[in-house]
C-alpha cells in the first residue's frame, strides 16, 4: 500500500525509487510468512488465501501501478491494456497455485508457470535499474517495457517448469558456490548497481526454466 500511494502521489525518480524499494522488502517479508508459520506450527488454509491475497496487491498492483507511472503514460491506452493483462495473469497464477497445493502430483522442486513475485522481481529491478543508469530519464522506448510485463503475464500464467531449490541441501558443494556467488556480487557491485545484478540473475533463471521447457519438449516430440 505504501508503493502504491507513494509512488501514485509523487511525480519523481525518487518517490518511484522508494516504491520499488518498499516492494522489495515485501518480498522479503513474503519469504519469511511461510517459515514462520511452520515453525510455530500455525498453517491454515485461511494463511493461504490471505498470502495469495496480499500477493495480489503487493507483485500485482503495486509493480503494475508503478510500471505504468514510470514507462507506461505515454502509450495510453495500450499501456493500461498491458499492467490491466499483467495482473489479471497474477490472479490466475495464485487462484491456480492454491487449487494445486498440496496434490500429490505435483513436483516440489518446480513451480508450474513464472511466481508472481519473481514477475514482479523483474519488473522492479528494471525500473530501479533505469532510475540508476540513467538518472531518471524517461524511457525513451516504452514499448518494451509494455512487451515486458505482457511477457511477464503470460509466463506466470504458462505450464513453464522454474526450479523452487526447495530440495537444495546445504553441503560443502552448495557451500563453495554460495561464496562464488558472494564474491562475485561484491564484484559486480563494486562496478555496476545491484540492481542490475538482480536483474541478470533473474533473467538467467527465466531463461533457464525456458531452456529446460524447450528441450523437454522437442524430446518428446522426437520420441512420439
Amino acid at each position: 500500500m505504501f508503493a502504491i500511494w507513494h509512488g501514485l502521489t509523487g511525480n519523481s525518480p525518487e518517490t518511484l525509487y522508494q516504491s520499488a524499494v518498499a516492494i522489495f522488502f515485501a518480498g522479503f517479508f513474503d519469504l519469511c510468512d511461510g517459515r514462520v508459520a511452520r515453525l510455530t506450527k500455525t498453517q491454515s488454509e485461511f494463511g493461504v488465501q490471505l498470502d495469495s491475497l496480499a500477493d495480489l496487491v503487493s507483485f500485482g498492483v503495486a509493480p503494475a501501478l508503478l510500471v505504468q507511472q514510470w514507462a507506461l503514460r505515454p502509450l495510453g491506452v495500450w499501456g493500461f491494456l498491458g499492467i490491466f493483462l499483467y495482473v489479471a495473469c497474477g490472479a490466475i497464477r495464485l487462484a491456480r497455485f492454491n487449487v494445486m497445493v498440496g496434490k500429490d502430483n505435483q513436483d516440489p522442486n518446480y513451480f508450474i508457470g513464472l511466481p508472481i513475485p519473481l514477475g514482479a522481481a523483474v519488473l522492479i529491478a528494471s525500473l530501479v535499474t533505469h532510475l540508476k543508469l540513467f538518472d531518471g530519464l524517461a524511457v525513451k522506448h516504452p514499448e518494451w517495457i509494455l512487451v515486458l510485463i505482457i511477457s511477464m503475464g503470460l509466463l506466470m500464467i504458462s505450464t513453464v517448469q522454474f526450479w523452487s531449490f526447495k530440495s537444495y541441501k546445504f553441503n560443502r558443494q552448495t557451500l563453495m558456490l554460495g561464496l562464488i556467488f558472494i564474491f562475485g556480487a561484491w564484484w559486480f557491485r563494486l562496478h555496476y548497481p545491484t540492481s542490475l545484478g538482480i536483474l541478470c540473475l533473474l533473467g538467467f533463471y527465466t531463461a533457464a526454466g525456458l531452456t529446460r521447457f524447450t528441450v523437454l519438449k522437442l524430446y518428446s516430440h522426437r520420441r512420439e
